[in-house]
């Protein structure tokens, strides 16, 4: 559809070595003019945008472009995943949320297209026994264990258990000390900020990002210094209470994780979070602004201030949220990798 368009060019296997810049838009800011490719030609742009994703090289072209160092956070999230892919004539009819923690793991099982299905399980990369999961015996075994998610099985295995791990949790911004260290130049979603798979928000929060780009370059795309300043807080506001919310839940499920391997007590959840889980299985206004967080439509705190979900919130004030029956203790989770 993009090559389609008349006002859209693609260029295949050309790979860009570094930014171009010209005359200073703000004084002592490098002002971003093109880009240069590895075979020496240079693509003249009035915004160059940063799409390339989670392992961008940006930042190091943006310092040798002669700007000061923009602000990166990045974190490895500490988990480990291991999924196997399945195909079937049917696919299996969903019993339970995409996601669902079961203690010392989650399981998390999606459907694909071309009657394919995923099953996958990530715990803390800590933890050295839930490397027993590679073997595809002991994965199915433990899937199996999930009253809700066992009969994803049944399909046709269509790849081993596939591992990955190392997955770094990374900010980017732009603008330090109220300065923009470059003008001209644009990163988004994953190039500006990415997160665990886990919740898969990667490709909600990169539309919701790419819209906050195209309003603000459509009044901006004439003043650098404008653009700069207006995408930056745009994105703080709009877009970057996503990335903190999630980054806030993966340490306390990480945490959570720890706690079980350890032996030691839980640290308490989040009780807004957890009276949701219980009113959305209660309760349709609730259940849609659950789904809405996850989608990346709506933010918890915009939801929970909606009247209706605040009432049936309040309703559970002192509600004894009872840990879920079917989760996994270690115990028997050490049973179950041992066999």
């Amino acid at each position: 559809m993009a090559q389609a368009a008349p006002n859209v060019t693609i260029r295949r296997g050309i790979r860009v070595r570094e930014l171009i810049t010209g005359a200073s838009a703000i004084p002592g800011v490098p002002h971003v003019t093109g880009v240069r490719t590895t075979s020496g030609e240079e693509i003249r742009a009035d915004l160059v945008i940063d799409a390339m994703g989670r392992r961008s090289p940006a930042c190091e072209w943006i310092i040798s472009a002669g700007s000061r160092s923009p602000i990166e956070e990045a974190e490895d999230s500490n988990f480990a995943y291991f999924t196997r892919y399945f195909s079937g004539h049917q696919r299996p009819r969903r019993m339970g949320r995409a996601l669902t923690p079961m203690g010392l793991f989650s399981i998390l099982t999606l459907d694909g297209d071309n009657d394919t299905w995923s099953i996958t399980l990530y715990t803390s990369s800590k933890n050295k026994a839930m490397r027993a999961l590679r073997d595809t015996a002991t994965f199915h075994r433990v899937v199996s264990a999930c009253p809700r998610q066992a009969h994803w099985l049944d399909g046709e295995p269509i790849t081993p258990v596939l591992l990955m791990a190392g997955v770094i949790d990374r900010y980017r911004r732009f603008v330090v000390d109220g300065q923009p260290v470059i003008t001209g130049f644009a990163a988004v979603g994953d190039a500006w900020a990415c997160t665990n798979p886990s919740a898969g928000r990667g490709l909600s929060v990169g539309l919701l990002h790419a819209q906050v780009l195209r309003n603000v370059a459509r009044r901006h795309i004439d003043d650098p210094e404008a653009f700069s300043r207006e995408y930056d807080a745009e994105t703080e506001s709009q877009v970057g209470p996503f990335y903190r919310n999630q980054i806030a839940a993966d340490r306390a499920r990480i945490a959570e994780m720890n706690a079980l391997e350890e032996g030691m007590p839980v640290p308490a959840p989040n009780p807004v979070m957890a009276k949701l889980l219980v009113a959305s299985s209660q309760d349709a206004d609730v259940l849609r602004g659950m789904i809405e967080i996850a989608m990346c439509v709506a933010l918890p705190q915009d939801v929970i201030a909606r009247p209706r979900v605040a009432a049936k919130l309040a309703e559970l004030d002192g509600y004894p949220l009872s840990p879920d029956p079917n989760i996994i203790d270690r115990y028997r989770m050490a049973a179950l990798l041992g066999g």
